[in-house]
């Protein structure tokens, strides 16, 4: 009778998943009691499918006494992965709907149905066998449809009755744990990528009332493409897509590496802020990205071209002012974004950019908060914003004082 070991397996995952252990920890944590129960497993595997605007898939290796390996598989694997996969156990069994699949790997075993059962076999392995646990949709997140697991022990004879009998009953609850554990994870990756590293740590940290916006002063960063609604009437909806995310990938990693936040995507525009107490650093790690975005922009449009691609350049304004930061929107629709006069003012300064023939420009405020870095900066006079009450200097980068 297993039902003490199976209550005590039970109680560690429940113990295991309350304290918030990551995957890698509980399924380390649970083969190590499985071994200690007497199990001498060798190797053992925990996979789930992810919803991830990048991974399909994540699993964890366990091999004894060697810590436990993780491996994530992109929705753009190459060939190479994807063969792998389509002739491993795994993919035999979602294929064919299995709940379980063992290969005893004595002398009778049959080579070459699965490379990489050949190669456990290799190793001493004596017996392999995987579980695969449904899921329901109303249960996880997105598409994952459940959890798979192998489990392999390398005593001779292989695995009893009673073992087999053990990892079916406790397997669906470490299943279980682990598609809690990974929930948890896809959950923040998808805040991050959607509201942005600093809003979703807001969210998730309880800033989640309507109308309580915090007022913070920060730069505001506002850009758009140039030319882009030109560039979109003449070419098709495929080759528009990737300009855009070409555009946005380089811009978006730039302004994240300079500490700012990118908050919102307006058709082809940015808008991110880069809060700092100290008002000159904010501004010159904006500087920083501008110049940094202007190199890399250049770089990649010689990359497009060299591919006879379309390409195009940016449009920035740099603003600094008091922002609400928080909450806005309807009961059943909120947006965790900055609102005030200083965005709208951001955006009227963005839309000289064209007629004063300027990559970029900044406000008076900026040059004024910018302290050593205002040497980098030259006028270009004064001019009237449409919709704000007084004419005011703007500014360019002088990019030899910039760089110097």
């Amino acid at each position: 009778m297993h039902d003490a070991k199976t209550l005590a397996l039970l109680e560690w995952l429940v113990s295991s998943g309350l304290s918030g252990v990551g995957e890698a920890q509980l399924v380390s944590g649970f083969c190590e009691e499985l071994v200690r129960l007497g199990i001498p497993l060798v190797r053992v595997s925990v996979a789930s499918d992810l919803l991830d605007p990048i991974y399909d898939a994540r699993g964890f290796r366990w091999h004894r006494g060697k810590a436990v390996q993780r491996a994530e598989f992109a929705r753009d694997s190459d060939s190479r992965n994807a063969d792998d996969w389509q002739r491993s156990p795994f993919f035999a069994m979602i294929q064919g709907r299995l709940p379980t699949l063992r290969r005893r790997l004595d002398g009778d075993y049959r080579r070459g149905e699965f490379p990489i059962l050949d190669e456990v076999q290799d190793s001493g392995a004596t017996d392999y066998l995987a579980i695969a646990t449904h899921i329901d949709r109303k249960a996880t997140l997105g598409e994952v449809e459940g959890v798979i697991s192998s489990w392999t022990i390398d005593r001779p004879g292989g695995f009893d009755t009673g073992e087999i009998d053990l990892l079916t009953q406790v397997v669906p609850a470490l299943s279980f744990a682990f598609n809690a554990i990974a929930s948890l994870g896809m959950t923040r990756t998808l805040l991050d990528t959607y509201l942005g590293q600093d809003a979703a740590a807001r969210v998730l940290g309880g800033h989640i009332m309507r109308g309580q916006p915090e007022t913070i002063r920060a730069v505001i960063w506002y850009s758009d493409l140039v030319n882009f609604t030109r560039i979109a009437d003449e070419i098709d909806r495929n080759q528009l897509l990737a300009l855009l995310n070409d555009y946005a990938e380089c811009l978006v990693e730039i302004v994240g590496a300079q500490g700012g936040h990118v908050l919102k995507f307006m058709g082809d525009g940015i808008l991110a802020i880069f809060p700092d107490d100290d008002r000159r650093q904010a501004c010159s790690r904006a500087l920083d990205a501008a110049l940094a975005a202007e190199a890399q922009v250049a770089t990649l449009n010689q990359a497009r071209s060299g591919r006879g691609l379309p390409v195009t350049d940016f449009h920035l304004s740099l603003h600094v002012g008091d922002l609400l930061y928080g909450n806005i929107g309807s009961r059943s629709r909120l947006d965790f974004t900055v609102l005030g006069p200083a965005v709208n003012e951001a955006a009227r300064i963005e839309a000289l950019c064209r007629s004063l023939e300027q990559r970029v420009i900044v406000s008076s405020a900026f040059a004024e908060a910018a302290g050593n870095r205002r040497a980098g900066l030259v006028s270009l006079g004064r001019y009237a914003l449409r919709g704000v009450a007084r004419p005011q200097e703007l500014f360019t980068i002088d990019r030899s004082a910039a760089l110097a």
